[in-house]
Formats: C-alpha cells, sequence, structure tokens
C-alpha cells in the first residue's frame, strides 16, 4: 500500500448514535402509515415493531458520517487529496463502525523551480493580419442581398435543401430545408461547398462526399450523395471604409482608414501579449513540473477527470446540449473521453503540486486586505461585483488561495 493511503476505524456510539437514530425515527414515522395511529403519533416501540429497527439504520449512517470522517481527518491529521472510500464494518442499535480509506496528497519533490530557462515570447503583430481583421470587421457589418444573375461564388452565401443519402438510404440528421450556407466557411464535410461553387438559383446537383474517420460512429468514413437544390444565392456587399463605418464599429474618433488600422494593431498586439504571457507561464510550470517528481494516485486522477467532466457538462448545458448528445455527436464514450483527458488531468494536478510546493517552501501568504485588492481585481477584470467574484470561487478562502497561486507564479517569472 502506498504511503499516503490512510485506513481508519471510527466508531460512533452513546448519545451521538442514539440521537441520529431518534431523529431518524421521528423523520420516518412521520410519514409511516401504521393502522390505527395518525402519522406522526405512532409510539416508538409499536414503529419499530413494524419496520424493524434496521429501517433507521440508512439515514442515521448518512447523519453522522461527517462528523465521523471530520474524527478520522483529525484523528491521523491528515488532509484528503480526494473522496474517501467509506466501509460500514459493524452496525446495531448501540453502534456504528466505519472505516475509511483515505489518500493523502502525496510526497512531492522538486530539484529548482528557478531560473527555469524559459523565453517569454515577444509577439509582434503584422500587416497581413492587420488586413485579414480589417476584412472580417467589414464581413460582420456587410448588406447581403440577393444575387438575382450569377452563379455562386466563394464568399456568397447559399439558401439549399439538402438531403443525405449512405448507398441510396437517407440518414437521420442528413436533411435540411432554406439552410443558408456561407461557402468557403468550412461549415460543412470537407467538399460540400466547393461543390456548389457555379450552380445558380433553382438548380438541382448531386454533391460526393466522404464524411472524415473522426466523424460520428454510424457514418465516419462512408461515401454519401447529397441531393441539393439551390433557392436562392445571397452575395455580400461589403461596407466602405469611411466615417460611417468607423462608428458602427464605436471609433468616434477615427477618421482614416490608417488610424483604423492602428486601432487594430494595437487590440491584436493586447491579445497576443495575452496569450503569450498564458503561453509563457505554461511552458513555466511544465519546466518545474520536469524537474518535480510525485507519484499521483488512481484515485486522484479519477476525481480530477470527474470534475473536468462536470465542468464540460455545466458548459455544454449552457448552450442547451445534453453531455450524451455531444458524446454521441463527437462519436466518443465517457471511457473514450476519460482516456483522452488523463494526460490532461495530471497535469492540472502536477501544476496545483508545483504551485502548492511553491507557496509552502517560499512561506507566502496572503492577507484579507489584499484577497479583497485581488477579488476586486478580478471583478474589474471579468465587468462585474467584488461580490460576485467571491460568491463565484466561493468564497474568501478560495480567494486567497487563488491569490497565493498568482504569487507562486510571480516566483516562477523572477
Amino acid at each position: 500500500m502506498e504511503k499516503n493511503v490512510h485506513t481508519i476505524n471510527v466508531k460512533i456510539e452513546g448519545e451521538e448514535w442514539t440521537s441520529a437514530l431518534d431523529k431518524t425515527f421521528r423523520e420516518k414515522n412521520a410519514q409511516a402509515n401504521i393502522p390505527g395511529f395518525r402519522k406522526g403519533k405512532a409510539p416508538k416501540e409499536v414503529f419499530l415493531k413494524n419496520f424493524g429497527i434496521e429501517s433507521l439504520y440508512m439515514d442515521s449512517i448518512d447523519a453522522v458520517l461527517p462528523s465521523a470522517y471530520k474524527k478520522a481527518l483529525d484523528d491521523k491529521k491528515i488532509t484528503p487529496a480526494c473522496e474517501p472510500k467509506v466501509d460500514v464494518k459493524n452496525v446495531d442499535k448501540d453502534k456504528i463502525e466505519f472505516e475509511f480509506t483515505v489518500i493523502s496528497k502525496p510526497e512531492v519533490k522538486i530539484s529548482s523551480y528557478k531560473n527555469l530557462g524559459v523565453k517569454k515570447e515577444e509577439p509582434k503583430v503584422t500587416k497581413k493580419e492587420i488586413e485579414e481583421e480589417l476584412e472580417h470587421m467589414r464581413s460582420r457589418f456587410a448588406e447581403i442581398v440577393e444575387k438575382e444573375k450569377g452563379s455562386v461564388s466563394k464568399g456568397d452565401v447559399a439558401v439549399i435543401d439538402f438531403e443525405g443519402f449512405v448507398d441510396d438510404v437517407a440518414f437521420d440528421g442528413g436533411k435540411g430545408e432554406d439552410y443558408p450556407l456561407d461557402i468557403g466557411s468550412g461549415t460543412f464535410i470537407p467538399g460540400f461547398e466547393d461543390q456548389l461553387i457555379g450552380a445558380k438559383k433553382g438548380d438541382k446537383k448531386e454533391v460526393k462526399v466522404k464524411f472524415p474517420d473522426d466523424y460520428v460512429e454510424n457514418l465516419k468514413g462512408k461515401d454519401a450523395v447529397f441531393k441539393v437544390t439551390v433557392k436562392e444565392v445571397r452575395s455580400r456587399i461589403l461596407p466602405e471604409l469611411n466615417e460611417e463605418f468607423y462608428k458602427d464599429l464605436g471609433y468616434d474618433d477615427v477618421k482614416t482608414k490608417e488610424e483604423l488600422e492602428k486601432k487594430i494593431e494595437e487590440h491584436l498586439l493586447e491579445h497576443k501579449k495575452e496569450d503569450a504571457e498564458n503561453k509563457y507561464i505554461d511552458a513555466l510550470i511544465e519546466a518545474g513540473i520536469s524537474k518535480m517528481s510525485v507519484e499521483v494516485n488512481d484515485e486522484i486522477v479519477e476525481e480530477e477527470l470527474n470534475r473536468m467532466i462536470n465542468d464540460l457538462s455545466q458548459r455544454l448545458e449552457m448552450q442547451g446540449i445534453p453531455l450524451d448528445s455531444y458524446l454521441q455527436f463527437t462519436g466518443s464514450s465517457m471511457d473514450d473521453f476519460k482516456e483522452k483527458s488523463r494526460p490532461e488531468a495530471l497535469k492540472r494536478i502536477k501544476s496545483r503540486y508545483l504551485l502548492d510546493e511553491i507557496i509552502s517552501k517560499e512561506k507566502l501568504e496572503a492577507s484579507l486586505e489584499e484577497a479583497e485588492a485581488h477579488a476586486e481585481e478580478q471583478a474589474s477584470k471579468y465587468g462585474c461585483s467584488k461580490e460576485e467574484i467571491i460568491e463565484m470561487y466561493g468564497g474568501m478562502e478560495v480567494v486567497k488561495y487563488d491569490l497565493l497561486i498568482h504569487k507562486a507564479i510571480e516566483i516562477l517569472e523572477k
């Protein structure tokens, strides 16, 4: 057994266990249907004769479990690294005996975390990037008009009806009507949009494609034919580069194309600097991990994976997508997802251990005043109140820990 795996036995008896049983009895008796008695009015001996004392055990165990677990941790003076395994070894009217298998944080050894030899990228913005961003801005404000004459070109919007077939059989999800498809956007299967170039309003076409190997399970790698009707062709008319357009972008102080390009350059450079900083920190942490030795228990990794899955599920729910549907669409199972995510989960765990070790070795501290200032800074960054940030973090202690992590990263950067 690993050094950081602890087996701890805890017995709850006497008044604590009796009180838990009595509370459970009152709750269950209030809902019990016993002939001759109103709900909640049957004497305890009558209730037990009908249902047995065993009927009180499950809820009573749940009631005393937190207290028993706290006793287990206090007894060994350990901080758990993940949820414990809990076994009930014995239970009767007088006592309950738990066996907790608790995994504490594994031993971390680090040879060095300073002068790691990582260089920060110095971001630059090219003229091509400025031009591409300018065209993207114009495209966002483009007027889309029907193309009465002429054929589909790259950059146009083709309004289409379509139905897909594999081996002459229509498949689920392969049909659409009045679908506005941006030609050149790469929205559809590779090769689909290119085959519509040159088509005119009213044309019917058969578009032949091959599904990618990483597509949904029942279609990946298969040849398909889409029967397509072009119902309308729309073209984009880009806005002129004038003061009206600059105001539409929110730049009241911009008068010329050159001034707009300067704004674009500043905007792109700001984002590139932020991206470069994030990459630099990530590289520093990876370099620090390479100088660290730690054996991470499978249970700790599993809990991190479950946390990642929960985070993904919440993000998908905000988009109205159930996790099961997402897995089906990506042709993946939960086991596949966990296996692919395992390296990232391990990296997250080791990153935390590295930063925790720096906090410990450097004796870093965070006062309440510093934590409140940190919360204010984060609130300003995300455009919300300090109170909302504290609630989002889960309390001031978590804000303090986040500040300590920032301080540890600053040590790495030095």
